[in-house]
């Protein structure tokens, strides 16, 4: 046992199994009191069952750790919630909320019901707004915590993907917004994008050339819910960790801009000055697709 998190008390959604769990684990090593909570649905977000939770709990406590197990769907903000009032009906406070939880439906944008969207949405963007929202009202009082969600390398864009992708790529800005919303009360909110084996992983249609494993990525998680990264100031930020590397994303900016003689744009002046002085950020993922689909024609799987 560590003492990284020591007094410290920690909400994990998703954490029964893969990154989750070992988001759970590590933060029990550390010296963390976990609230452990998973719906105990598959990866297709069906056959919920809260053995799932319990038995990460009871895995945490066997290890001499302290850890409670609550199966509440967080996609609902009466679930977001009750992952909250349990920490403090259990510890009396709350340090720390990673939500982890998410499902995958998989299906090219043009062929996509509602029912493939809503769940993913719900789940994982959804599901990280009603913890933060229970969480930080908690934290604000107290002057102190930590929120950190995840997201994914595919916030960039997915082919077959874009209910994940969009979802993903709303917990950016939720962290961010949430970052800048709670500065002043001392509450800090980051973003993990983790490259790692999981359930989840095994569906990634190319060979990642870098990939870890979920502990990995709970290493990373117990630093920034840590005293030590809050004491540098960090927030708002989006870290990928994959395996031996650790890296951040860039902060959203402008490149470069144009400015309309007169002060008033048509669509010929547009024309004329967008692609020669403005012009385009290049999308790596476009890049991709011809690997991808070469790949595809030989029944094998691209690098990335």
């Amino acid at each position: 046992m560590g003492n990284f998190l020591a007094g410290k008390v920690v909400a994990v959604t998703g954490a029964g199994r893969g990154i989750g769990r070992a988001v759970a684990l590590a933060a029990a090593a550390e010296g963390a009191s976990v609230v452990v909570n998973d719906y105990g649905v598959s990866v297709a977000g069906g056959e919920p069952t809260s053995e799932i939770a319990a038995g990460v709990a009871k895995e945490i406590a066997a290890a001499g750790g302290d850890a409670v197990a609550v199966a509440d769907d967080i996609s609902t903000m009466a679930g977001g919630r009750r992952v909250v009032d349990v920490a403090l009906d259990r510890y009396g406070r709350l340090d720390g909320a990673v939500c982890v939880a998410g499902i995958l439906r998989e299906r090219m944008l043009f062929n996509m019901t509602e029912e493939e969207w809503d769940p993913v949405v719900a789940t994982h963007l959804k599901g990280t707004f009603t913890v933060f929202r229970a969480a930080s009202a908690v934290m604000r009082g107290q002057g102190t915590g930590a929120l950190i969600g995840f997201t994914s390398g595919n916030h960039q864009g997915s082919v077959s993907q874009a209910n994940y992708a969009a979802a993903k790529g709303g917990v950016i800005s939720l962290v961010r917004s949430a970052a800048l919303g709670l500065h002043k009360y001392g509450v800090t909110a980051n973003a993990v994008a983790p490259v790692a084996r999981t359930r989840m992983s095994a569906n990634v249609p190319m060979e990642l050339s870098e990939i870890g494993e979920p502990e990995d990525v709970a290493a990373l998680v117990v630093y920034l819910l840590s005293d030590a990264a809050r004491e540098e100031g960090i927030t708002g930020q989006v870290y990928t960790v994959a395996g031996p590397k650790i890296a951040v994303w860039a902060q959203p900016r402008e490149l470069r801009a144009a400015y309309a003689e007169g002060g008033a744009w048509t669509p010929s002046r547009i024309a004329a000055a967008l692609p020669g002085t403005v012009g385009t950020d290049p999308m790596p993922m476009l890049s991709r697709l011809q690997d991808m689909s070469a790949a595809a024609a030989r029944g094998a799987r691209p690098n990335a």
